[in-house]
């Protein structure tokens, strides 16, 4: 079956004797083409059903109204949320968003970037790969005059604007709540060290527990890529020590998730012998049996924000001010897993 040909311009043209040019500058809305001819171009336009390629556009004017979005993964509430809203505020002002997934990988967040540079969007916003150390191509994006906003993962030494959370304090916050509730050998399932988030999530875990005088032992701290199998993968170990942890609090609930998995197989009684807090408070967290203790993130408030800070950029381009930093307080949803 033959494809339906794709209307162009110059089949508009043809159609009212005009130049494909003039057709250009009706659509346009041109202030030296008639408005007898602007509506005859827009009527033909639409009969025709002409859908215009705005990617062709944005390459000849150097602009486009894209936003581009980089997120570490989109199987996660957290980022999902945040892209739901971004988008939201966004396309209000006019703007599309062009989103892309670095699977928390360096090399396939390098390519997103040069693809979105490539594509001439307005700006960008991203949260950077749990892999990303070399600053290189974020750095890139700033080269460019292509206007960045980073969002929950960024880098101390990257000049772009950024909103989170208190990573710090989320942790503090965590390690308080099980030591209140009698837990006295607290795990830690972490993410890589090199990522600031979870650089400051331990720290929070560490000086939390230097408070209360508990225990600081290296096998009681794990770091991954917080995935299931991670979870799974450090439970298994834990529960191998013979001094075994009385709680275990890990900075990403997908790996919360995998940890209380390996706690009911092996008949572990939840809270009551090891308590368990996640992170990123995950539509799940609320829905498995035990419910799963976690950290509300905020993703509605990150998403408006990051749009809103981006957007004054976009509207005042020769506005010179040092990158602001926004962070935001957090809440500890306790649930099943950790109320005693």
């Amino acid at each position: 079956m033959d494809k339906k040909k794709k209307i162009t311009l110059k089949d508009i043209a043809e159609a009212l004797n005009l130049t494909p040019s003039g057709v250009s500058k009706a659509l346009n809305n041109h202030p030296r083409i008639s408005d007898a001819t602007k509506k005859a171009v827009k009527e033909k336009a639409r009969e025709l059903n002409y859908q215009p390629n705005l990617l062709a556009s944005a390459l000849r004017k150097g602009r486009s109204n894209l936003i581009g979005v980089i997120i570490p993964r989109a199987k996660s509430n957290f980022f999902s949320s945040v892209v739901e809203k971004l988008e939201d505020v966004l396309n209000k002002e006019g703007y599309n968003i062009i989103m892309t997934q670095s699977n928390e990988s360096f090399e396939k967040e390098c390519r997103n970037i040069d693809a979105l540079i490539d594509t001439q969007v307005c700006g960008i916003i991203a949260s950077m790969a749990s892999d990303t150390v070399d600053l290189t191509y974020y750095n890139k994006i700033i080269s460019t005059g292509i206007p960045l906003v980073m969002f929950d993962r960024s880098d101390e030494r990257l000049e772009a604007d950024y909103i989170g959370i208190d990573d710090y304090q989320s942790s503090f916050k965590v390690i308080d709540h099980l030591y209140k509730q009698g837990c006295r050998r607290i795990a830690h399932i972490g993410g890589y060290k090199h990522t600031r988030i979870y650089n400051q999530r331990l720290e929070g875990y560490l000086d939390a527990l230097k408070k209360y005088n508990l225990p600081i032992e290296n096998n009681l701290i794990i770091e991954s890529t917080l995935k299931i199998e991670d979870g799974r993968q450090a439970m298994t170990q834990f529960l191998k020590l013979d001094k075994k942890p009385d709680a275990v609090y890990a900075a990403g609930d997908f790996a919360a998730l995998g940890a209380l998995q390996v706690l009911k197989e092996n008949n572990i009684a939840i809270p009551q012998d090891i308590a368990l807090v996640g992170f990123s408070n995950e539509l799940f967290t609320s829905l498995v049996t035990p419910t799963i203790s976690s950290i509300e993130q905020h993703s509605n408030t990150i998403g408006q924000l990051a749009a809103e800070i981006l957007l004054d950029k976009l509207k005042n381009p020769n506005k010179t001010t040092e990158p602001s930093k926004t962070v935001l307080d957090i809440d500890l949803i306790i649930r099943e897993t950790s109320k005693k």
